[in-house]
């Protein structure tokens, strides 16, 4: 019975620390993106903005896991933090850090998966 009790008060106290740190962690080094969804653009006349499915593979910055992590703490439904992303992915991705593409607007629907890898 002792056992069983010592056990649920480490599982209780162990998790938070765990998801603790690796908050931190995301926020302080940021974190990659693995996804496959459907892109969309909203971009100058004369360039193809056709949604279509990708699949990327994206470093992202702790600012991004910041505003993340704020807006769920806020709470923000999934659809706020598909528009986080979008954005996040249109800048580091598409935009290439700001280096081309400005003003381009991606839209980030459909998704299939997307997994988060921190570290």
């Amino acid at each position: 019975m002792q056992a069983q009790v010592i056990e649920d008060a480490v599982r209780a106290r162990w998790q938070p620390r765990i998801r603790e740190r690796l908050r931190a962690d995301a926020e302080a080094r940021g974190f990659c993106l693995h996804t496959r969804a459907r892109f969309g653009f909203a971009s100058a006349v004369g360039s193809s903005d056709d949604p279509r499915r990708r699949l990327i593979t994206q470093r992202l910055s702790g600012a991004v896991a910041r505003e993340l992590f704020a807006a769920r703490d806020a709470g923000a439904g999934e659809a706020q933090q598909m528009v986080i992303l979008a954005r996040s992915l249109g800048h580091a991705y598409f935009r290439d850090g700001g280096g081309r593409a400005h003003g381009l607007q991606v839209a980030f629907s459909d998704v299939e998966f997307a997994d988060f890898t921190i570290g």
